[in-house]
């Protein structure tokens, strides 16, 4: 927290911060993780993502990571029945309706023609 104050550069908060609670930091095991100069290896102890999370984090991440497993799988939309297909083509053909049709799939392609400039001559 303090570090994190000190960061921001709100001088005046650290101020509150009892003398006591230093020291309890340094004496802290993590107090290597406050300090710029730590005494320890200079090796990068990171360890795995998801090794770091909480467990509805790890849930959530599981989850999306087998929804995609089986989109990859199926070649599209998981667990769909033949009315949501049904209501998907009448919505695709509505919308071909009121834009003029075209490919709905596919990003439109624009273009734009150079406006053509004549020179006029200064009498």
């Amino acid at each position: 927290m303090a570090t994190s104050l000190l960061r921001i550069g709100r001088l005046s908060h650290v101020k509150c911060l009892h003398a006591g609670s230093w020291i309890m930091l340094s004496r802290a095991p993590a107090a290597g993780a406050f300090s710029t100069k730590s005494g320890g290896s200079k090796k990068s102890t990171k360890k795995p993502i998801t090794a770091q999370m909480d467990p509805i984090q790890k849930l959530f991440l599981d989850s999306i990571r087998q929804y995609s497993a089986k989109s990859q799988a199926a070649g599209g939309l998981v667990d769909i029945d033949s009315s949501y297909e049904k209501d998907l083509a009448q919505e695709i053909a509505k919308l071909q309706r009121l834009y003029g049709g075209g490919d709905l799939s596919s990003f439109p392609e624009f273009k734009f023609t150079e406006p053509q400039l004549d020179e006029m001559s200064l009498k």
